[in-house]
């Protein structure tokens, strides 16, 4: 789902609001929460999930096209981290199940 589609959705399940400002709502949490996370704040849904903030040290990397080793900078990287009740619902109905995931990690 895109961004688009999560506001169609919304202004579909909730007539009594105009669409531009279900728009207006729907882009207002994402840049309080880019903004949050952009202070190294930690911004946590309770059921949803968290989203904080990792940092990846500096490091010598590799040009995979030549080898010649490469300074790659320090950066920082949003993380989010699910849920339990989020989990659960979606281990619950199987939902997602549309065959093999290539980033599933193996059960066991």
């Amino acid at each position: 789902m895109i961004k688009s589609e999560l506001i169609a959705r919304l202004a579909e399940q909730n007539p009594h609001l105009y669409q531009r400002d279900v728009e207006r709502i729907v882009t207002t949490v994402f840049d309080e929460i880019t903004d949050a996370l952009q202070r190294g704040d930690r911004v946590e849904l309770r059921g949803f999930g968290a989203f904080s903030v990792k940092r990846r040290p500096a490091r010598i990397g590799r040009n995979p096209r030549t080898g010649d080793s490469v300074a790659v900078a320090e950066k920082f990287v949003p993380f989010f981290k699910t849920g339990k009740d989020l989990r659960e619902r979606l281990n619950a109905s199987g939902a997602g199940q549309s065959g093999s995931t290539p980033n599933a990690e193996p059960e066991g």
